[in-house]
């Protein structure tokens, strides 16, 4: 069976030459969980070839209500292992490289060693998150951050807005405290528009909710990649 035309439709929406601009592309997805995860699938089928994807976490059973990678036959398997699967199901032809580690500050440099058109932020630790962005800054790398999803159960509405005029959102909160600290004056992120839902024990999520977020940030990217 052949597959030679699985990218038409994107073709008569973009052009051949886009599509092999998104061919080309390399992008790096740090944190694979409800939000990162349907990024890379997304940007896979909008046809991305190269990706690095970055997550130290296996599936849990917890996972099943909103990440992509999970399934009852994926419980316990590692999320980069899992997500490299699914999208080489989606086109062979991609490149992929998996790192199965934590990123911590002081391992950045050695898990983002390419040379990469974007990279997506969908790190749910707060330390890890805020040392990536002021490192891709410092190092003049084209980062997104997804911001906090959890504890909404409306009809989600997320906005494209630079994470300094963020509100209701407490990651952003902390995160342009730390940021500014270090000298970052912009970065720009994916933020819900809605309040979250107060005096809930932890945090609680919906299975559409780090999905449309997920569906935001791969528009942004795959805009960003054909300009």
């Amino acid at each position: 069976m052949c597959f030679d035309m699985w990218t038409d439709r994107t073709e008569k929406l973009v052009g051949a030459e886009n599509v092999k601009r998104l061919e080309n592309a390399n992008v790096a997805i740090v944190g694979l969980g409800g939000v990162g995860g349907y990024v890379a699938v997304l940007l896979s089928r909008a046809g991305v070839g190269n990706f690095t994807l970055i997550d130290f976490d296996k599936v849990d059973e917890t996972n099943l209500n909103r990440q992509v990678v999970a399934t009852r036959k994926t419980i316990g398997k590692l999320k980069t292992e899992v997500l490299k699967e699914q999208l080489l199901e989606i086109n062979p032809n991609c490149n992929i490289t998996i790192k199965t580690e934590k990123l911590v500050e002081e391992n950045i440099s050695k898990l983002l060693d390419g040379k990469y058109d974007y990279v997506v932020d969908a790190i749910d630790i707060v330390t890890s998150k805020i040392a990536l962005c002021v490192y891709a800054h410092r190092h003049n790398l084209n980062i997104i951050s997804a911001m906090g999803a959890g504890n909404r159960i409306d009809i989600p509405e997320f906005k494209i807005m630079d994470i300094y005029k963020t509100s209701n959102d407490g990651l952003a909160k902390v995160m342009r405290k730390k940021l500014r600290e270090n000298g970052v004056e912009r970065h720009t992120v994916v933020c819900a528009n809605t309040v979250a839902i107060k005096n809930i024990e932890g945090v609680g999520s919906i299975s559409y909710y780090p999905c449309m977020c997920g569906c935001v940030l791969a528009a942004k990217v795959i805009g960003d990649l054909l300009k």
